[in-house]
């Protein structure tokens, strides 16, 4: 197995990718320290290219301050233009923010290139600011976007809003409503912002809308729909007042009935949880985690479900601006993830697939069970995300066990004889089951986008399935709640492929996650993590592969 990985990690895959991550793109980095600094033996010329790197230096710096505008909120500043390209599609929520020089020289740069000027940087306050401002309007979009159509004059006043002045509206809306912030400082500070990025017009649109919400929330006769007329009328007023799209909210009522799907969307709207794993392989253990979230001050609890996670409901900022990332000591998983690893049982000596590897989680949570001994083929399509999954594996120590091959896994498995003890294909789903971590998600599916999973997931399942050897396991597992991308797709794999059969997940997870047919599946409302679903399958010794 170990040589394998050769005979297709130079596939020009296709993408199948449901869910790219995008970055903040690095800006190129300064000069290096030590040239402006050099040695009594440096020549002229040294002295002379470290004069004009000074200058150009000192000349950016004296441009930077010349932009600066101390007036403007900071975390409004980036919060404005964070929302803006999340909406354009350049960036996505990511509510797990490492602080470092590189992210905020970038951030206040955006910020530059949108609107003109320069804040001052954020401070650790600022980013949790901006974290929960951007995360709470994106989450609350329909809602908050209904209520400023709503206070404006006229609907084509909304309707030709331009993008900035709507995320500005959008940020005070959200802070008054939903943050509770005081309202004469939003009011004043998000009617200074849209006078300085935009013009003084849009600060006094801006001054007028707020103050009209003022007025109603103090009265508690904010503009909602009623919960009136026919099943789509209802559900059209349920997606506004919980903020989720119509098709979703017709989806869950259809599927988990209404007070179900009410009690979903609550929380999808809440504030979402985090859990971190130790990295026992490394000689951790959970008490040592403990002990380092009781020394930074981090409130949390231990996992119910898992020996190795741990659950935070705030202070996540805290532990990844500690370092305790990178030194290896944890990861943040959800303890969801991990009972999919616990699903398929890895154990030491075992070959192991991991057909859809990136970021990864799952792969190191795998490989740290293997206690050294065995191999894991992580595979996947994205280079970039395959290439930290890499790094991360070095971090954990686990460099020895995990191997990590670039392939469309529909070629890979065509292509190789490889038949491997276990195999988790971890599928690309709708990610309906992560939406309160997920905040943009919900706004970027698409009902359309379900047929086209189906089709990938029958085709990945298909490929997975070559790869396992007789008496071997299969795991299909998502991030998704929907039963067509779940049970259905089980289903219709089985009607193809009669050489394999269900194994009950019974002893391998707590019985609480255990359904009726053996399958594993998380309920973000019962549960209180993410929503996910695998099913264990077992390739017979003895049935002809059709």
């Amino acid at each position: 197995m170990e040589g394998a990985p050769s005979l297709l990690c130079h596939n020009s895959p296709s993408s199948y990718s449901s869910n790219p991550n995008h970055s903040l793109k690095s800006l190129p980095s300064s000069s290096p320290s030590f040239l402006l600094f050099p040695s009594k033996h440096s020549s002229i010329k040294t002295h002379q290219a470290n004069s004009r790197i000074f200058s150009l230096n000192k000349e950016r710096s004296m441009r930077r301050d010349s932009n600066l505008n101390l007036e403007v909120s900071p975390h409004r500043a980036v919060a404005a233009v964070r929302l803006l390209r999340v909406e354009q599609g350049g960036a996505f929520t990511d509510l797990l923010i490492e602080k470092g020089r590189n992210s905020a020289t970038n951030e206040m740069d955006y910020v530059e290139r949108t609107l003109g000027f320069r804040t001052r940087d954020l401070d650790d306050r600022d980013i949790r600011l901006v974290t929960d401002v951007v995360g709470s309007a994106i989450r609350w979009k329909r809602y908050l976007d209904h209520l400023i159509m709503s206070l404006c004059n006229e609907e084509k006043t909304f309707r030709d809003m331009e993008p900035l002045l709507l995320q500005i509206l959008r940020i005070g809306f959200c802070e008054i409503i939903k943050l509770d912030m005081p309202a004469y400082a939003v009011v004043d500070e998000n009617v200074r912002l849209a006078k300085v990025a935009l013009r003084p017009g849009a600060g006094n649109l801006v001054n007028g809308i707020l103050r009209k919400l003022v007025l109603l929330k103090g009265t508690n006769s904010l503009p909602l729909p009623k919960l009136e007329g026919d099943d789509r009328a209802r559900a059209r007023a349920l997606a506004i007042i919980h903020s989720h799209p119509v098709w979703m909210v017709r989806r869950w009522i259809k599927f988990l009935g209404r007070e179900e799907a009410v009690r979903l969307m609550n929380w999808n709207n809440s504030d979402p949880s985090f859990s971190i794993r130790v990295n026992t392989w490394k000689g951790y253990t959970r008490d040592d985690l403990v002990t380092q979230l009781n020394t930074l001050k981090v409130p949390h609890e231990i996992s119910t479900y898992n020996d190795d996670f741990v659950r935070i409901q705030r202070g996540m900022q805290i532990v990844i601006q500690a370092g305790l990332l990178k030194e290896g000591l944890c990861s943040v998983q959800d303890e969801s993830a991990g009972l999919v690893v616990s699903v398929l049982d890895p154990q030491p000596g075992e070959t192991i697939i991991d057909c859809c590897a990136a970021p990864g989680g799952k792969t190191l949570f795998m490989g740290s069970r293997m206690r050294g001994q065995g191999k894991v083929l992580a595979i996947d399509i994205n280079k970039g995300r395959l290439r930290i999954l890499k790094e991360t594996t070095k971090l954990h120590g686990l460099d020895g066990v995990v191997i990590t091959c670039c392939a469309d896994l529909r070629l890979f498995s065509e292509k190789n004889l490889i038949k491997s003890d276990k195999v988790l294909l971890d599928a690309p789903c709708s990610g309906l089951g992560v939406l309160s971590k997920r905040a943009d998600l919900r706004w970027n599916r698409k009902l359309e986008d379900l047929e086209q999973l189906k089709l990938l997931q029958d085709e990945l399942l298909d490929a997975a399935s070559r790869l396992v050897k007789p008496g071997g396991v299969l795991v299909y597992s998502t991030c998704s709640i929907d039963p067509e991308e779940n049970e259905e797709r089980i289903k219709s794999f089985l009607l193809r492929h009669p050489e394999f059969v269900v194994d009950p997940v019974n002893g391998k997870i707590p019985p609480d996650f255990i359904t009726e047919k053996g399958f594993y599946s998380s309920n973000p409302v019962k549960h209180s993590i993410d929503g996910s679903f695998a099913a264990r399958l077992i390739r017979s010794l003895h049935h002809p592969v059709l």
